[in-house]
């Protein structure tokens, strides 16, 4: 559903959206983190495994957090993960980490239920408070642009509100794409997030771009970590100052073999398969860790209910099989 969402904001040609912030000064922004502080290497964690669907039905359990946890800390060198959802029992996970020594980039899932987005907040908060060594930073929302464009604003800055008047330590931001961060716009501009925003979380994914997108050419696997720097880049240089940290990026591992189709050009585009998912996670965090910079594989696990919302490839993006036994590939140990 993400990275479908992703897709359609990656179309869409449209001018600067307008800002829905108040041009008075933001009190109590947190100064950004500079460069010389050590960059994370994380990894998105959903406990979304096997028959487990978040769009009904039963959440995952603690046995069950605590099982793919310990394979993780266990079976690769990830050390900090990336959570989405602080309601269902997923808060258990914060717990979980801290017992495992993980850090934790919390997003607070935000969508168009704003009765459950209130109930995320207030969550968010207290998870925040409970555990402020292990989670790191937090989000409010994940690409809420991208799936509504400017419509639930206001529920993001909502958000970000009630945590800063709560008195949240954690530096705060919204996550979306490196498109949406742009403001939909070439070259990159910015949205107004920022003068609420501690740092900037970017989604890149070269692999759903080569299927929609039809302003840039075909990028490879062996491309892929050229084109995440880029981008990178570009959202830099319209956010001066501002941490900005690559918070999904990767790569389908199968069908082994199969290609993307670009739905305008028809042109085949990106090579599914272990080993290219390999190539783009390994030199994607190579030239992250040259420059410093912060990354977020996508993801720990393989997820089989998202074929249902982006096709065969939807269920291959982990690095760690989504059936049991749940087995890490060993090239990220």
């Amino acid at each position: 559903m993400r990275q479908l969402a992703l897709l359609i904001g990656i179309i869409l040609l449209v001018i600067n959206t307008e800002s829905v912030f108040a041009a008075r000064p933001i009190k109590h922004i947190k100064k950004p983190e500079h460069s010389e502080n050590k960059a994370m290497q994380c990894v998105a964690f959903s406990p979304y495994v096997g028959d487990i669907n978040p769009n009904y039905g039963v959440h995952p359990s603690k046995e069950l957090i605590d099982t793919l946890l310990d394979k993780l800390v266990k079976e690769t060198k990830f050390r900090c993960i990336m959570t989405y959802g602080v309601l269902n029992g997923l808060e258990y996970t914060f717990a979980a980490a801290e017992a495992r020594k993980l850090k934790v980039i919390a997003i607070i899932w935000l969508d168009k239920d704003i009765p459950v987005n209130d109930q995320s907040i207030a969550s968010g908060i207290e998870v925040a408070k409970a555990f402020p060594k292990t989670i790191v930073k937090l989000s409010c929302g994940s690409e809420v642009r991208t799936r509504h464009g400017n419509v639930f604003d206001g529920e993001i800055v909502k958000c970000m509100d009630s945590l800063r008047k709560a008195g949240v330590k954690q530096p705060i931001t919204t996550i979306d794409t490196w498109w949406e961060w742009c403001n939909r716009s070439a070259p990159c501009q910015k949205t107004g997030f920022e003068a609420k925003a501690d740092w900037i979380g970017v989604n890149i994914f070269p692999w759903w771009e080569n299927k929609y997108a039809s302003v840039h050419s075909c990028t490879s696997a062996e491309q892929a970590a050229d084109f995440h720097i880029a981008r990178l880049e570009e959202v830099r240089q319209a956010y001066p100052g501002k941490d900005v940290v690559l918070t999904e990026f990767g790569w389908p591992s199968g069908p082994e073999g199969g290609t993307e189709t670009n739905t305008r050009t028809g042109q085949k585009c990106g090579v599914a398969g272990s080993k290219n998912q390999v190539e783009v996670i390994q030199s994607t965090l190579k030239k992250l860790a040259e420059k410093n910079w912060s990354g977020n594989v996508f993801e720990a696990f393989s997820e089989k209910w998202k074929p249902d919302d982006e096709g065969n490839f939807g269920s291959h993006w982990g690095i760690c099989q989504g059936e049991p036994p749940y087995t890490c590939l060993k090239d990220f140990r």
